[in-house]
């Protein structure tokens, strides 16, 4: 389960298997991210201390991320190598230039406003609006266990980037159904964490999320939750059924949660 995909990897990696209690999973990513950030300085002033500074003279710098083994793998079949090899991959998508963050946000909500006129309704309706109320806290890791409660196969990854939008060059995520592809992750995690110091944690096969030093201020939440809203619809149209409480939810929340269909 776990070989393949550390290989594609190829950096320092620790494998969980499933259990009942996180407690083990979620220390060895405190663990790592402490670790990462050692020794760092400010990057992005006002906003936290660095990841991707080197910890030690002797290392590159990098970003722990939880990323799920088997079946919820995002790098299972390997499908998305499309006959490059994994280092020839990571190095096409660092290559390019990386979008602007908030240019594509922006483009997204004028895609959909655009699609829903086209329907005959208004995008986003004042039902889906909703006030900015009754929102919950998320402080925990949501994508890293099942509907019975058990963690899922997942592998922490220590991914050698200086950048943390870099890790969408080592794993791979999109370009199926609505969710966006590789590039655009890559772009939305540049401008979300040098904003908001967001940087990604978990991915699975159709999951992400991003862990946050402190939630946003509640006077910026709307106007996040509708960018949130325009990038993953399902977060609202299959989860919360309103933007004002996604809004209020990240207010109070160091975790973001993502999910496509």
């Amino acid at each position: 389960m776990y070989e393949n995909q550390t290989a594609v990897l190829n950096c320092p990696c620790k494998e969980f298997s499933p259990m009942t209690d996180p407690a083990p999973i979620l220390a060895a990513y405190q663990k790592a991210r402490s670790r990462a950030e050692r020794g760092s300085a400010s990057r992005w002033p006002g906003v936290f201390q660095s990841l991707f500074k080197k910890p030690q003279e002797s290392q590159d710098g990098f970003l722990p991320v939880l990323i799920a083994a088997g079946e919820d793998s995002p790098l299972e079949g390997f499908e998305w190598l499309k006959g490059e090899t994994p280092e020839e991959y990571r190095q096409k998508l660092l290559s390019q230039p990386v979008e602007d963050g908030r240019t594509l946000l922006t483009r997204m909500a004028a895609q959909r406003k655009e699609f829903a006129a086209e329907n005959d309704w208004d995008w986003p309706g004042e039902d889906v609006l909703g006030p900015m109320e009754g929102g919950e806290a998320i402080d925990h890791f949501l994508g890293i266990s099942d509907f019975h409660g058990k963690t899922i196969p997942l592998v922490l990854a220590e991914i050698p980037v200086q950048h943390p939008w870099e890790v969408f060059a080592y794993v791979p995520f999109g370009g199926w159904n609505e969710c966006p592809s590789s590039q655009e992750h890559m772009a939305a995690a540049k401008y979300w964490y040098e904003k908001f110091g967001a940087v990604p944690a978990v991915i699975t096969r159709d999951v992400l999320e991003y862990d946050l030093p402190v939630p946003v201020k509640r006077e910026e939440a709307m106007a996040l939750a509708l960018e949130q809203y325009a990038f993953c619809p399902d977060i609202v149209d299959q989860g919360c059924q309103s933007v004002g409480y996604l809004a209020d939810t990240l207010a109070m929340s160091t975790k973001w949660y993502f999910w496509w269909d």
